[in-house]
């Protein structure tokens, strides 16, 4: 996105860049939390409540690649609060720090005005992974997973999801 001719745009995109790096730092310290006690799954809640937060921000602005990647890892934060595997729990949150470094390539590219950031970083590998635990949570149906008020993010809209980032 080029805000460069909206002063107003280019200022709520400023702010809401500088609001989604603090978030991503809170994002952070609850992963840090669950990987000292993968038994803390409310972190995991706190995890998805926030991510949701940058995927509203994100909406709200047209940062539509960044809004669509935060879906998945909200989907990702609320379904895995809901297991008790540890050793799944520790590859979500290896995960989910790979989602935040990724989160804050978009939020630079976004704040240069770059709208196309999905293309320029290196996510096959990365996309692969969370493929792989979309799958492992595909049986997990969470209420607070919407989409819109009355869409529930099951596997089929995850997979639209995974589709719509050129999985």
């Amino acid at each position: 996105m080029n805000f460069n001719d909206n002063p107003f745009m280019q200022e709520i995109v400023d702010e809401f860049c500088s609001e989604t790096s603090g978030l991503l730092d809170t994002l952070e310290i609850s992963l840090n939390l669950i990987e000292e006690d993968t038994s803390n799954l409310k972190e995991l809640e706190k995890f998805g409540q926030v991510i949701d937060r940058i995927m509203g921000a994100a909406k709200y602005i047209g940062a539509t690649e960044m809004a669509t990647f935060c879906e998945l890892g909200k989907a990702i934060g609320y379904k895995s609060s809901q297991i008790n595997e540890k050793a799944l729990i520790e590859i979500v949150v290896a995960v989910l720090f790979d989602a935040i470094e990724l989160l804050r390539k978009m939020n630079s590219f976004l704040k240069a005005g770059d709208d196309k950031s999905m293309s320029k970083l290196n996510n096959k590998a990365f996309l692969t992974r969370l493929n792989w635990l979309c799958e492992k949570f595909k049986d997990i149906e969470r209420s607070s997973c919407t989409i819109t008020d009355d869409v529930t993010l099951n596997q089929k809209s995850i997979d639209e999801l995974m589709k719509s980032l050129g999985l």
